[in-house]
């Protein structure tokens, strides 16, 4: 009895201790895009401020600082600019912005990659690895590849059919 007295206890502590917290956070920011490349400009924007609503949003985890996210005509939301540093390291970091009103607090996560989804290179060309092979970077080795092994499967045909008549070799 005493043992479920403490976890109903315990359990009923922790609801209590984190209630403030959660109603405290509700509402998210939107990051878009939400990976980029250092030196990008990035958007952002909450309804978590109401209609007529603004924010103070901070970029300080990637270094660019505070910004303003002022009412818009989309839906009642507030949106805000900030430009990632080209200094900003790869990882991933939280922006906040704090409502004029109400003192909301709302968070997203911004990506930081050294190369954004949208600008990566595809690899091309041939792999150096010292074992060979039929396909290289030169089409004229290639075709003297392919000519010589048509010329042995011809020979090697020839000689099984005579062998197969009985004129031998």
């Amino acid at each position: 009895m005493r043992r479920t007295a403490r976890l109903l206890t315990g359990t009923a502590l922790a609801v209590a201790v984190a209630a403030p917290a959660y109603a405290e956070g509700t509402g998210h920011l939107d990051v878009y895009p939400s990976t980029v490349a250092p030196g990008a400009q990035v958007t952002v924007n909450t309804a978590a401020c109401g209609d007529k609503g603004s924010a103070t949003g901070d970029a300080s985890a990637v270094g660019a600082g505070v910004f303003t996210l002022a009412p818009s005509a989309h839906e009642g939301e507030a949106i805000g600019q900030f430009q990632v540093p080209p200094s900003a390291q790869p990882g991933t970091y939280e922006i906040v912005a704090r409502c004029a009103e109400g003192d909301r607090l709302v968070k997203g996560d911004l990506m930081v990659a050294l190369s954004a989804v949208h600008d990566q290179v595809q690899p091309r060309g041939s792999v150096k690895t010292g074992v060979g092979g039929a396909l290289g970077p030169d089409p004229v080795q290639t075709a003297a590849g392919v000519a010589a092994l048509a010329v042995a499967a011809a020979g090697g045909t020839w000689l099984l059919h005579r062998r197969a008549r009985g004129d031998g070799i």
